[in-house]
């Protein structure tokens, strides 16, 4: 076996093994059974401390005159927010931001599907929602301050939108009067203006507070090594990432009556959720500290974070105010990176882009802007392989230059292994003059494909993580991108009148699209650019490679498919032309001729001019 036959076999092992081992890390996910007749939840609180639950909780009990679930969601008033790209409402029990819709996007590619549900009420099957308050200090008791069962009134406006900001009003019986004004963008940017008034006579001291809290981990979460859910966290310039199924490993902490995470904020930082394509984020105004906490209740199954900001003295006739920023939204690199423009710290890094940064943000970039300008995300990728090919040029030119060279060399290198006989030093010693002589370089042929695994990991990344390929169509079935190719050879594409084997069949593995099958069939015509190995091993293994890619990478993302087909066809091409540079004439047909057997093989025609 020579020893470019070896590193083409060896590239080839490495690929298979990194393939296959990314497959099995990451299989399809499980669909995640929900039941309908799910009962309301129904919480309570204790104001004392931000805590679990609808409201801080950190004792057990219940609070008199808390409400049911039930009431609050069916006999509570409600202003209604609504903007371009938002609809829901604020419960006046509490001030709950707790029912948005993202108007923008649907849950399915089908037209009449429902749109997003991003936050919902407590008595939901899924309650998510944001709630302010104060925690009192010196001088007040729970009932002086707001929790999540206050009973709020509208002060100003009727529907929260872009132009009409609502305030809602609420005097405590020692008579301090707390306001919360509540702003929103055209966006997904709430800003949310605490007040506190002290009309009493004596001096006293709280501490507000933003919570979100959740029940029970997000509905269909993927649950892949791949993607970061759970809580996300900016301070002070260091991101913590904790993923829903390590919060009920946290240390419990009995000052917040929970397992919990602390992290203190000297000058600018967030907290929130983060799921696949959504987040829900509490930010502060910078230069103001806080403590951060990512909190989990495990007799509940209440995921929660909060900003907690210092305490505040109001002196008798005294005002005082703070104001924090809610994003309740789609996490949408524009949106997101405007977000940071405007003094968010480091906001584009709640967008999950794991190890590979340095790759996939500038690839995402890139495959951004060309969508920009083209207006079709499957164009957009084909051009961004092209661009990646142009980039890797000057080093696959190198390599194919080097493999044509050793091609000349072959016959020198078969004498010397007539030479060697069984002296494996001899014949290495012999093999490294020639490849200096002649300025070779064995290894050289493995670097384009070794320089491709991690730039198709990051674009897989990429295609999988960012919004914009969600539901992004390309051409006639392929409606998208994000999803495997929806066509099945096993219907013929459509032409029979039955639907392909589902998901969890064991004959999904064989249901096939178009795209999967057209990427097994380019890997094969860029084998046809050389003739077969000799080696009957070497050549059993080439015969099946294009073939068992197809299966692998059959149920990946179709834009991560479609991006291999450019790519295997950008490559076939550079080979050809640099092939005949060379002085070699490739016999594409002849060489598929001898593969199907229908060609001797001693009638070989890529020979030199």
């Amino acid at each position: 076996m020579d020893d470019q036959n070896k590193n083409l076999i060896l590239a080839t092992v490495l690929s298979f093994v990194v393939i296959l081992t990314w497959f099995l890390l990451f299989p399809p996910p499980d669909k995640a059974a929900v039941d309908p007749n799910q009962a309301a939840v129904t919480e309570t609180e204790n104001p004392a401390s931000p805590s679990l639950a609808t409201a801080p909780s950190a004792a057990a009990g219940t609070v008199p005159g808390a409400e049911s679930a039930a009431a609050v969601t069916a006999d509570t008033p409600r202003v209604p927010v609504e903007t371009a790209r938002l609809s829901g409402s604020i419960s006046l029990i509490g001030g709950r931001i707790d029912d948005l819709k993202l108007k923008d996007y649907r849950v399915t590619i089908e037209p009449e599907s429902p749109i997003v549900q991003m936050l919902g009420p407590v008595s939901s099957p899924h309650p998510y929602y944001a709630l302010y308050g104060w925690a009192p200090g010196t001088g007040l008791g729970l009932e002086d301050v707001p929790g999540a069962n206050t009973p709020w009134t509208v002060e100003n406006g009727e529907t929260l939108t872009t132009e009409t900001p609502v305030t809602l009003r609420w005097n405590s019986p020692t008579g301090m009067i707390f306001r919360r004004t509540i702003a929103v963008d055209e966006n997904f940017m709430f800003k949310v203006t605490q007040s506190v008034e002290n009309a009493g006579s004596a001096q006293a001291s709280l501490a507000p507070y933003g919570i979100i809290a959740r029940r029970g981990e997000p509905e269909g979460r993927k649950k892949f090594f791949i993607l970061h859910e759970g809580v996300v966290a900016m301070a002070d310039g260091t991101l913590t990432e904790t993923d829903y199924s390590d919060m009920p490993d946290l240390d419990v902490m009995p000052s917040e009556g929970a397992r919990a995470e602390v992290m203190s904020v000297a000058d600018s930082g967030w907290i929130g959720f983060t799921d696949h394509f959504w987040m829900s984020t509490l930010i502060p105004e910078t230069g103001t500290p806080f403590k951060a906490v990512a909190k989990y209740d495990d007799a509940r199954d209440i995921y929660q974070t909060e900003a907690v900001l210092p305490t505040m003295t109001v002196a008798p006739g005294e005002t005082k105010e703070v104001t924090t920023q809610l994003f309740a939204g789609a996490k949408e690199w524009e949106t997101i990176r405007d977000y940071q423009n405007a003094g968010v710290d480091r906001f584009i890094d709640s967008i999950d882009w794991g190890w590979f940064f340095f790759l996939t943000k500038p690839i995402f970039w890139v495959l951004h802007h060309l969508n920009q300008l083209i207006g079709n995300m499957g164009w957009s990728i084909i051009c961004l392989t092209l661009l990646i090919k142009a980039l890797l040029f000057p080093l696959a030119y190198k390599s194919y230059v080097s493999m044509a060279k050793m091609k000349e060399l072959q016959p020198e290198m078969e004498k010397m292994k007539e030479n060697a006989g069984d002296d494996r030093q001899k014949l290495q010693q012999g093999m490294m003059e020639l490849y200096k002589k002649n300025k070779v370089n064995p290894a050289s042929g493995c670097l384009p494909i070794v320089m491709q695994i991690p730039i198709f990991f990051s674009l897989y990344k990429v295609i999988f993580v960012t919004l914009e390929l969600r539901h992004a169509p390309w051409i006639g079935w392929i409606r998208d991108l994000s999803a495997p190719d929806p066509s099945s050879i096993l219907n013929l594409f459509g032409l029979l009148p039955f639907a392909p084997p589902d998901a969890t069949s064991f004959l999904a593995i064989l249901s096939l699209g178009f795209l999967p099958i057209v990427l097994g069939i380019s890997m094969w015509l860029q084998q046809k650019l050389n003739p077969a190995p000799t080696d009957k091993t070497q050549a059993m293994i080439f015969a099946w490679m294009p073939w068992v890619f197809m299966f692998m990478l059959g149920h990946f993302a179709s834009g991560l498919v479609l991006y291999w087909i450019a790519n295997n066809t950008i490559t076939f091409t550079q080979q050809y032309i640099i092939m005949r540079t060379q002085g070699f004439k490739p016999d594409v047909f002849g060489n598929i001729l001898r593969s199907l057997r229908l060609k001797p093989k001693g009638d070989p025609k890529t020979d030199k001019k």
